[in-house]
């Protein structure tokens, strides 16, 4: 990750190195925040966020969850997300964050002061060269994915994702390069930051949302392009064994756009080489993040 010059705060841009909040901030101590993650596309028109529109909908969808008070409209986000990326001189990622800032010992959040931060970041490739071209290699994690029952899953809330930084730490430690997690019934749910398709036996297949999954602007995409590519998609339950037996495994998200999976607890997936399903998905949504496919414009916001 490559930081940059000013970051938006409450309204005002400050420098990178100026952007923050005391040690008893409530967020800090207890995770209470709300979050995204924004891809920014070169395209020949310029600059253009992807998906922009949804990813403020989802945004303010999370503040309601979490019960924080935002005093900004959502026209008043959208601008602000794009002034963030005119302002820096080299961004293709933006991470609008929504957090009691107030000092505060005790778990009551009622009360505490909201900041609003927005900042824009040079990420690059998030799995890294390798697993982009050769595909990622997995481990199913110790560590399960919060269900519903006992944490907001479906909301991109700061603290549920300690459970994420615990399996990505035990992937890397593991050698692999993600961890996909289960849920409370045994059945696959997400990666860590990605959500997860396999192909077998001629249709596509992912988690459906009360499987304890967040669901991904990305997934949901991917689930409208190959459904106009003619694949079936279904969303069910996905077992361990129906991962390891898959034709094809890849995943989604923001950061990782689409990253086919070779590589699964030393399980060889397919053939050992990125299937072509994968292949042809992850090409469609390059050209399509990067204006090239005009069907899809409707997903670009231009800077």
């Amino acid at each position: 990750m490559e930081k940059t010059e000013k970051i938006w705060v409450d309204g005002k841009f400050v420098d990178w190195n100026d952007a923050k909040v005391h040690v008893l901030a409530h967020a800090l101590n207890y995770g209470t925040g709300v979050f995204e993650g924004i891809r920014v596309y070169e395209t020949s028109k310029g600059l253009s966020v992807f998906r922009l529109k949804d990813h403020v909908k989802r945004l303010m969808d999370g503040c309601k969850v979490m019960g924080l008070k935002l005093d900004y409209t959502f026209d008043e986000i959208f601008n602000a997300i794009k002034e963030t990326v005119r302002i820096n001189k080299k961004v293709d990622y933006v991470k609008p964050c929504v957090f009691l800032c107030g000092e505060a010992v005790g778990l009551n959040p009622i009360g505490v002061p909201v900041k609003f931060a927005i900042t824009s970041v040079y990420l690059g490739s998030y799995l890294g060269k390798d697993a982009q071209e050769k595909g990622a290699s997995l481990i199913t994690s110790s560590w399960l994915r919060p269900w519903n029952l006992a944490a907001p899953a479906g909301a991109k809330v700061n603290g549920v994702y300690v459970t994420s930084c615990l399996a990505k730490m035990e992937a890397k430690q593991c050698g692999a390069d993600e961890a996909v997690m289960l849920n409370a019934q045994g059945n696959v749910a997400e990666c860590t930051g990605e959500n997860i398709f396999i192909f077998k036996r001629g249709k596509l297949y992912t988690p459906k949302p009360a499987d304890s999954i967040l669901e991904g602007i990305t997934r949901n995409s991917i689930m409208e392009v190959a459904a106009d590519l003619g694949y079936d998609v279904v969303e069910t339950e996905i077992s361990r064994i129906d991962m390891y037996t898959a034709d094809e495994v890849f995943m989604t998200g923001t950061a990782a756009e689409v990253s086919v999976v070779t590589k699964i607890d030393e399980r060889v997936i397919g053939d050992g080489r990125p299937g072509k399903v994968g292949k042809l998905l992850a090409g469609k949504f390059s050209d399509i993040v990067r204006g090239k496919d005009p069907k899809y414009e409707k997903w670009l916001d231009r800077v």
